[in-house]
């Protein structure tokens, strides 16, 4: 078989993967409830991504067909590293803004205000699996507008850039699944608009799966995706402003009225590609709101192309779940193990072990590297069925057994690490991996996942983690994987810095960086001017040091965002340190501390909006709506302003070296992933049209 035919029909069977998930973002309702469905009218989504981060603004209109006030609540994924810092609530056709307060208080505030009749509104997180939005009784035949703003740090990785809007539900809340149907169809209108502001130059953008979204761009710096489904007949606005204008969009994919026009089943991704030859660099965004206020700084390093290919036979370890949770993913799982062993040397040796409710050495000790033996391998592994419960420590402890002391060994976990049998607590698995000699490589499957479990493992062994969606490019992900497999690492890295008064660094550890990686840290300082920035690591037994100087400076206005992510990272720092040594009240207190002066939603915090009056009678400061408002005319500023150029060591650059390409130099003839994007998008509009017919006649 051709390689142009087996990519094109992986293409089409996970574009199917992705059509088939029946768990979803959307309104949630008593599954014994006998009432009708509230429905979602508009859904309507606007993401910028520039300057190092994202900002997605999500507005929904509810509305409640029955006879009788019901309550509202929308459930979805936490999206990966999403610091959620405005919630909207129209009472009364006007926009009231909600504030963060302690998660038991905001529960009782809601409680209080719902049976005293008056508007009122919550958002909350359930832990690392979703957020979710209730409204008090919205009246019979009635509408509801909220909007929900969060804001998270942009992920490129080797010149690729990846964006996700999650709408698929992981699967793995069981006692949710069990209690609650969902209601994801929006009826009237869906769009869902990126705005690309880049100041490197870009090759392209793909969404797989979306033929319908109309791509343009007016240089290599700015680019624009518009992706609209409304009903054909009946008046549909776009969403509203505050000031109420409207503003007219154009209705590019039309459904009869009465038929839902989208379904929020599916995660939009959304990639795009630096173009070739772009420098090693230091980029920094910075807030500092005065000469007295202190400075918020964010710095993203993209190391030159300087990680040699290894070479020497390698003991890989591949520990993949099977349980009933990744029913909807096992597709995904075995073609990414497929592509995975396709990349190792003959010199190397692999072994897998399965696990669900318990752990199988599925290949019986370690196996030479060859087709003679993956091939048989992988076919029963196709024939597997999963099933039952998550015994993740059962698996891990399994793969580190039997490791040969005289070989480099790596493990792969295919999880989505929502381990509910056997030993469960994190400290265990840290422990674990402490003790293990050994780098882990995680693949994070689907949206839901126990991302603060997996990551924190793979950092103790200084591997990498990959979040994977049933959306994505998943052969893409896997060569991505295989090409930091393949090389060495920078480790042991430290981050130093000579002026500005620098403090408050986040994170705090950053272990290792691979092969495309970038490092972002964030951080305060008190003094503007010059400041000395060195990083040091390990490559081998050979130590590294890169050096440059950047100015930070007196006063920066345009990114108040930066306060927010400084904050969502301090958090996630604290909380990994509960999770490893236990809740105590001074970790729990800093973090809700912080989260309230920052306008956060956490496990600890919460948002709620009430009637504009009900904030002054419960004694809550209007902080975080001050702080929404001097963000939104940021954007506003940002959106006039020409694009400014972050790298700030260009006068003096920090690293010698072009940054690092999959398929590069040490290629050795492997497929350019961004020709499988292209082919994964073609085979996605080629299965879309094969069953709509009608859309390829129009």
């Amino acid at each position: 078989m051709s390689l142009f035919r087996s990519i094109c029909q992986f293409s089409l069977s996970a574009a199917l993967l992705a059509s088939t998930s029946v768990n979803a973002a959307g309104l949630l309702k008593p599954a014994n409830s006998t009432l009708p469905d509230l429905l979602i009218q508009q859904h309507d989504v606007d993401v910028v991504i520039q300057d190092g981060y994202a900002v997605t603004q999500v507005e929904q209109v509810f509305s409640n067909p029955n006879t009788q006030p019901l309550d509202a609540i929308y459930s979805f994924p936490v999206p990966d590293k999403a610091a959620v810092g405005e919630f909207t609530y129209w009472i009364n056709g006007k926009p009231v803004t909600g504030e963060v307060v302690k998660k038991q208080q905001a529960r009782e505030i809601y409680r209080e205000e719902k049976q005293a009749g008056r508007n009122v509104a919550i958002v909350e997180k359930d832990s690392y699996k979703t957020f979710d939005i209730s409204v008090a009784a919205i009246q019979p035949h009635t509408d509801v507008r909220v909007r929900l703003v969060y804001v998270q740090p942009t992920h490129v990785d080797s010149g690729i850039g990846r964006y996700v809007y999650p709408l698929e539900d992981g699967g793995v809340d069981e006692a949710k699944q069990a209690f609650w149907n969902r209601n994801e169809h929006v009826q009237k209108q869906f769009s869902f608009n990126v705005h690309l502001r880049n100041s490197y130059p870009i090759d392209g953008l793909r969404m797989p799966h979306q033929p319908s979204a109309n791509i343009t761009h007016s240089d290599a710096y700015n680019w624009n995706v518009e992706l609209i489904s409304t009903a054909r007949s009946g008046h549909t606005s776009s969403p509203s402003t505050d000031d109420d204008r409207s503003v007219q969009t154009p209705q590019v994919n039309n459904t009869p009225l009465g038929t839902p026009v989208a379904q929020l089943d599916k995660d939009l991704i959304l990639y795009w590609r630096h173009s070739d030859g772009l420098p090693g660099s230091l980029d920094m965004t910075t807030y500092k709101k005065d000469s007295k206020a202190p400075g918020t700084f964010m710095l993203t390093l993209t190391p030159g192309d300087d990680l040699s290919p290894l070479n020497s036979g390698r003991d890989w370890i591949f520990v993949l779940d099977v349980s009933g949770s990744m029913s909807g993913k096992y597709s995904a799982l075995t073609e990414g193990i497929r592509q995975g062993l396709a990349q190792l040397s003959p010199n190397d040796r692999f072994r897998i072990v399965l696990f669900n409710d318990s752990a199988r050495d599925f290949s019986g000790g370690f196996l030479p590297a060859t087709p003679e033996r993956i091939t048989p391998m992988l076919d029963r592994l196709d024939q597997y069925q999963p099933s039952r419960g998550t015994n993740l420590y059962a698996g891990m402890t399994m793969g580190l057994s039997k490791m040969d002391s005289d070989r480099p060994t790596a493990m792969v976990l295919v999880t989505d690490g929502v381990a509910n049998v056997g030993v469960t607590e994190k400290h265990a698995f840290l422990t674990l991996l402490k003790a293990a000699d050994l780098r882990l490589y995680t693949f994070v499957m689907g949206n839901s996942a126990n991302r603060p479990l997996l990551n924190e493992m793979t950092k103790v062994s200084q591997g990498f983690s990959i979040s994977v969606s049933n959306a994505d490019d998943i052969m893409g992900q896997i060569m991505l994987a295989a090409d930091k497999m393949s090389h060495q690492a920078l480790r042991n890295i430290n981050i130093n810095f000579d002026g500005g008064r620098i403090a408050d660094l986040t994170p705090e550890q950053i272990g290792s960086l691979y092969r495309g990686q970038q490092l972002t840290v964030l951080g305060h300082y008190r003094k503007a001017g010059p400041v000395k920035v060195t990083l040091t690591g390990d490559i081998g037994d050979e130590s590294r040091t890169y050096t440059t100087e950047i100015q930070l400076p007196d006063q920066s206005l345009l990114n108040p965002e930066l306060e927010r992510l400084w904050a969502y990272a301090t958090i996630e720092n604290l909380q990994a340190k509960i999770d490893y040594l236990g809740e105590d009240s001074d970790s729990k207190q800093a973090i809700t501390s912080i989260a309230t002066d920052h306008g956060l939603v956490t496990d600890y915090t919460s948002m709620v909006v009430l009637e504009e009056d009900r904030f002054k009678a419960l004694g809550i400061d209007r902080t975080n709506e001050q702080r929404v408002a001097v963000e939104r005319q940021a954007r506003d500023q940002r959106a006039q302003a020409p694009i400014t150029q972050r790298r700030a060591d260009k006068a003096q650059p920090m690293f010698d070296k072009q940054r690092a390409t999959v398929g590069g130099r040490s290629g050795g003839g492997a497929v350019d992933p961004w020709m499988i994007l292209i082919l994964l998008a073609l085979a996605g509009s080629a299965l879309y049209l094969r069953s709509h017919p009608d859309d390829a006649n129009a």
